[in-house]
């Protein structure tokens, strides 16, 4: 991270990642841990209460179950780990791997360890729904500038190729930016629906908070009031689904 001499640190910008392709379609399978370099399971892959991820865990899968997980060129799966009162979820870009039996998937067995406290165990894979990393400064720099409904290649966030799409975002204090508020910097506006404000009765409107709808150079940014959370959506046009389906 950049730092500015007299300022408090700011924390990495989060960004949460949406695939509106992802179905409801799960499948229970064992989860093998294993010690392979190639699917590493290192710190920057872990999550904790302090510190996000910045990069995705690894898992290998057959190609049969990939196709019936209906993956595509994004290939990341949600595990979901389940016991008696309890449910961890580990998000991961998968590896294909046809030597793994069509109904396991591999980890690294520091990660099934950690997840499910064993080096195998059940658990359900599902074609991941959304997912979140932290960037480093360097990596929002590059999307400064962007607004809400600009369009970028994955390859800023580790997926090259992929069409991504900025729907919105939150800074520190909880402040949405808002599509109809040009910049970047916090405004009081009258709003009539979200986001920023959702009406209890119809044609309710309120004075809120807001901030602009474009992505701020963290290097003018203050910890209390930098963007924090920035939301992107996965872009499928109609030509990739062809390909991917040929």
């Amino acid at each position: 991270m950049l730092r500015v001499p007299g300022r408090e640190e700011r924390p990495p910008l989060r960004i949460v990642i949406s695939d509106p392709s992802a179905k409801g379609l799960e499948l229970k399978v064992k989860v093998k841990g294993i010690d392979d370099e190639s699917i590493a399971y290192t710190d920057s892959m872990k999550k904790t209460k302090e510190v996000e991820r910045t990069e995705l865990p690894k898992v290998k899968m057959s190609s049969k179950l990939a196709q019936k997980l209906g993956l595509d060129e994004v290939g990341v799966v949600t595990l979901s780990f389940r016991s008696e009162g309890s449910k961890t979820n580990v998000p991961a870009k998968v590896i294909i791997d046809d030597s793994v039996p069509e109904n396991e998937v591999w980890a690294h067995k520091a990660l099934v360890s950690e997840a499910a406290g064993s080096d195998e165990a059940e658990a359900y894979v599902f074609k991941a729904k959304a997912w979140q990393i932290a960037v480093p400064d360097d990596v929002a720099i590059r999307l400064a500038g962007l607004k809400i409904g600009d369009e970028f290649d994955g390859v800023l966030i580790g997926m090259p190729g992929i069409t991504m799409r900025i729907t919105g975002g939150t800074d520190a204090s909880g402040f949405p930016m808002h599509p109809g508020l040009p910049g970047s910097v916090r405004r009081k506006i009258v709003l009539s629906g979200p986001p920023g404000f959702h009406p209890q009765k119809e044609g309710e409107r309120r004075k809120k908070t807001v901030r602009g709808n474009r992505v701020p150079d963290p290097r003018a940014e203050r910890r209390k009031t930098s963007l924090a959370q920035l939301n992107i959506i996965i872009v499928r046009r109609a030509e990739q689904k062809a390909a991917v389906q040929q």
